[in-house]
């Protein structure tokens, strides 16, 4: 080989060298981000844990396609999607699987009974925590900094029903059940305390399980009290049944009281469509669709990606996914101990609502939306 020659390769293999140098440089501006989802996404309430998970996909999808740079990388946001089966003890080895993992933040969980136990691992290993859809005050009472609520809580839902239910209604006599949960039991105490300062008498205390279905007895003891009206803490995959079983015994009359886990658009399939649906009021912490700021344009995206899937919290969790990455902007870091602090200095416009948290993580302005069931679909009284 020629002197000409041999320099010719040496520059090519020179050339080659460079070319790969800066393609392996240009892969690594590239750092893949990842947000978590934990909920039910098996069981009597998937269809629930699903709807909250769709709202991080959606929200992960639109990330994506803004070309985000944080702390100089171009940032790849992935989802990791956990089911914790609505279990307390799943939710935790969830919660300790996603801390080991080192995700940088997580949407979830879905019910206060998981999120509790489960936002004391998030804590212990630093990694912040939005619920879109979990509301017993318990849950932000440790004061954990990682923690935050993105809903309002049973304070305020317990309280809405049971002055709707007095002022409104004029409900005189009312029996009140719950499934036992962390959740249930939390809504039923606030509903009770504030149903007997209007004036209602608690006729009925009774409790069942998350996972029942049949409520034949419990109810039959009930309608001998005589009530105007049932409270239930609790689930729809257990308010369905509940309000069938309910037409059944006679009781279609009787207004029925429940929060925001049985407020959904699945309910009256769930109760085969008795017409005891026609009775309920129902409350969820937030502003219906129609009043969202958005939500109209937001509700047309979701369809078009989950048809027939949008149940309730799904535009709360797309919010709290927004709200994680935003604190990240502000900070210029993806790492949690370094964008944790700006979630708490959010003052972000969503979806939902113009987002603010307290000091211990609660909305500063939760709002309450009370819905009732009219030829089956649900419709906002407020």
């Amino acid at each position: 080989m020629s002197t000409s020659s041999l320099l010719t390769a040496k520059s090519c293999i020179a050339t080659a060298v460079a070319a790969l140098a800066f393609s392996s440089a240009m892969a690594q501006e590239v750092q893949t981000v990842q947000i978590a989802h934990a909920g039910p996404t098996s069981g009597g309430i998937a269809h629930i844990g699903k709807d909250t998970e769709n709202g991080v996909r959606l929200a992960l999808d639109e990330l994506n396609t803004q070309n985000l740079v944080i702390g100089g990388k171009k940032i790849q946001f992935e989802l990791v999607a956990e089911d914790d089966a609505g279990d307390p003890r799943q939710a935790t080895a969830v919660a300790q699987k996603l801390c080991d993992a080192r995700v940088a933040g997580v949407v979830g969980h879905l019910q206060s009974g998981t999120s509790i136990p489960a936002a004391t691992v998030y804590n212990r290993c630093g990694i912040p925590n939005i619920t879109a859809s979990a509301t017993n005050p318990d849950l932000t009472k440790p004061g954990y900094k990682t923690t935050f609520r993105l809903i309002a809580n049973d304070n305020a839902l317990g309280a809405a029903l049971a002055i709707f239910a007095g002022d409104a209604l004029k409900i005189k006599r009312v029996a009140v059940i719950d499934d036992r949960t962390a959740y249930g039991q939390g809504l039923a105490d606030v509903f009770k305390a504030t149903a007997r300062q209007k004036g209602i008498e608690v006729v009925a205390e009774e409790f069942t399980t998350d996972k029942a279905t049949d409520f034949m007895a419990l109810l039959t003891g009930i309608k001998a009290r005589k009530p105007d009206a049932v409270f239930f803490g609790g689930l729809d995959a257990q308010a369905g049944p509940m309000l069938r079983q309910m037409a059944q015994l006679g009781l279609s009359d009787v207004k029925f009281f429940g929060g925001d886990a049985l407020c959904t658009e699945k309910l009256p399939d769930l109760s085969s469509k008795a017409t005891s649906v026609r009775n309920v009021t129902c409350a969820t912490g937030g502003a219906s669709i129609q009043k969202m700021q958005g939500g109209a344009e937001w509700k047309k995206k979701y369809d078009a990606k989950f048809p027939g899937q949008f149940q309730i919290y799904s535009p709360y969790a797309y919010d709290a996914t927004f709200v994680v990455v935003d604190a990240m902007k502000r900070a210029n870091s993806v790492d949690p101990k370094t964008y944790l602090p700006f979630i708490g200095k959010t003052q972000y416009k969503g979806v939902t609502a113009s987002i603010a948290f307290t000091a211990n993580g609660e909305l500063t302005q939760p709002a309450v939306t009370l819905y009732t069931y009219k030829n089956n679909v649900r419709a906002a009284l407020n």
